[in-house]
């Protein structure tokens, strides 16, 4: 394996999803928990699927920012929105499964698919769950 070139830190403590907090090592991130109102809980505070949401978003923006440099094609306009769903499974335990939306401008539909699954095969996130979970990936070009 290659040499590590970044490990984020976090802990939780207390009750965690359920009343607990999450911390970065660095203090940086400093966040209560709560299990959503949609799952019995209480919500008002954010939740884990929340924040893998927030990283899967940010990383692959970031991975389809690279991919458009390297191919010289400018996608000033782009978001990435990623919904993590938690469904039960059989044997009574839960699962997730992710739906990445990506949307661009100025580009033709064929530039902005291809642009998204070469993000796709660069990011971390996208990599680490690829195979281990259902991922659904749309393009729309404004």
């Amino acid at each position: 394996m290659a040499d590590t070139i970044y490990t984020g830190i976090a802990t939780s403590t207390g009750d965690g999803r359920a009343g607990g907090r999450a911390r970065t090592n660095d203090g940086l991130l400093d966040i209560e928990l709560a299990i959503p109102k949609e799952m019995g809980g209480p919500g008002g505070a954010t939740n884990p699927e929340q924040l893998f949401a927030a990283g899967w978003a940010s990383c692959f923006h970031s991975a389809l920012k690279a991919v458009a440099a390297k191919q010289k094609t400018d996608i000033a306009d782009s978001a990435v929105v990623v919904e993590i769903a938690m469904q039960p499974t059989p044997a009574g335990g839960i699962t997730l499964s992710a739906a990445l939306h990506v949307e661009l401008s100025g580009l033709e539909q064929t530039v902005a698919d291809q642009l998204v699954e070469a993000a796709h095969a660069m990011c971390p996130y996208s990599n680490a769950t690829r195979g281990n979970i259902p991922v659904v990936l749309d393009t729309t070009v404004a």
